[in-house]
């Protein structure tokens, strides 16, 4: 593979214009964000964060994101930086940016797997890598968490292959595989993949009591518990859940004081918006997926109902699942508790349907916990290319 250092890709690049700023709107996986190259942006931050604000449409009142490129939820609030990397075991440098829906905020605290899987296809079609037709293996470093993944994807015509048959729970249709495969993802965004050493902490929690909750990260930090402690079982349509302001205002309680103890804040009000997650789980049972579609407790392994930025994800995130998969190989965790079978792939039912991954997850000589790979199957698609544009002047 050749890195291609080339500014005269496939997107034209020239500013003649202040005002419009090349672009690429991508499907990537359940989320949808807009994709940038680096060197068209801002090199001030603040300067870069007010341009993603507005291409987005944030902060908005209202919810919906009409002026801008947003669709009204977390999973469709998002932008992408894209530039070629100087590090020898990547290919390309890929920056994630949380753009908050009604606050005028853009959060780096985090990275998104399911935008991860249109990296890879972005650098070839954008001419930033060269790689024949063929299977393709695109390096990635992540600068939100600074881990490598790798892209798996066909390639022809020099471009990513789109059209496939892989169908992915929580995309309508049918598309071409995208594999990830995140090499050594643990302590992501903390000091390790167990950031406290415990497979099991308690705390204390607001209307609730003592609660167990395993505080895990790997690829992003995650905070999982049993449902039953809310009462809940995590077959709950997200909307259910969203409504239910005692439920959202004890998990927001518990995922502060997670947060604390994983060291992402010295406290509650410290902790970032965006991370840790936090997700209820449970044992395998019949549920209907949002789409009303049934789903038997046969054909999955483990229930998750996962928040994201202080609403039940429509799906799962990305990151979300690999830290589940690698969390139900912990011994005495409470995704291993809930989880059924212990192959190493491990049958996800999220609200939109069941994801499979495979997690490889063991001990060390010294008995820590360590996620060593994970391996995530995704889909994408560019949506829209050319130019976003900037209010007039």
């Amino acid at each position: 593979m050749l890195k291609c250092h080339n500014p005269h890709n496939r997107l034209t690049h020239h500013m003649t214009d202040p005002n419009r700023i090349p672009a690429v709107f991508i499907r990537g996986g359940t989320s949808k964000g807009v994709f940038f190259h680096a060197r068209d942006l801002p090199a001030d931050q603040a300067a870069r964060d007010a341009l993603f604000l507005t291409v987005i449409g944030s902060p908005d009142p209202y919810g919906r994101q009409l002026d801008g490129m947003g669709g009204g939820y977390s999973s469709v609030s998002k932008a992408v930086i894209i530039a070629p990397s100087e590090r020898d075991d990547a290919d390309v440098d890929f920056t994630f940016a949380q753009v908050v829906v009604d606050k005028p905020l853009v959060d780096y605290a985090q990275t998104c797997g399911n935008l991860s899987s249109a990296v890879g296809p972005f650098a070839v079609d954008e001419g930033l890598v060269s790689v024949p037709d063929g299977p393709a293996v695109v390096r990635v470093f992540n600068t939100n968490t600074s881990k490598i993944y790798h892209a798996h994807f066909e390639v022809r015509g020099g471009r990513a292959v789109e059209l496939g048959d892989y169908v992915l729970a929580g995309v309508s249709g049918s598309a071409a595989l995208v594999r990830l495969d995140y090499v050594h993802p643990g302590g992501a965004m903390t000091r390790a993949f167990l950031p406290t050493g415990n497979a099991v902490d308690t705390f204390d929690v607001t209307g609730i009591g003592p609660v167990e909750a395993s505080l895990v990260d790997a690829t992003n930090p995650v905070v999982f518990v049993d449902a039953a402690a809310f009462g809940k079982t995590a077959t709950e349509h997200p909307d259910a859940l969203d409504a239910d302001a005692v439920f959202m205002a004890a998990m927001d309680d518990l995922r502060r004081q997670a947060g604390v103890a994983m060291g992402m804040g010295a406290r509650l009000q410290d902790v970032p918006l965006s991370n840790p997650k936090i997700a209820i789980l449970g044992a395998p049972a019949d549920f209907t997926t949002i789409a009303g579609e049934p789903v038997s407790a046969a054909d999955h392994d483990i229930l998750i109902r996962i928040l994201s930025m202080e609403k039940c994800h429509k799906a799962v995130t990305g990151t979300g699942a690999m830290c589940l998969s690698a969390a139900c190989g912990v011994t005495g965790s409470v995704p291993h508790r809930l989880r059924r079978g212990s192959d190493p792939k491990v049958r996800l039912a999220s609200p939109s349907g069941i994801v499979e991954l495979a997690a490889d997850v063991g001990q060390d000589a010294d008995g820590t916990w360590e996620a060593r790979a994970i391996s995530v199957e995704r889909t994408q698609r560019r949506l829209m290319e050319g130019w976003v544009r900037l209010p007039h002047r």
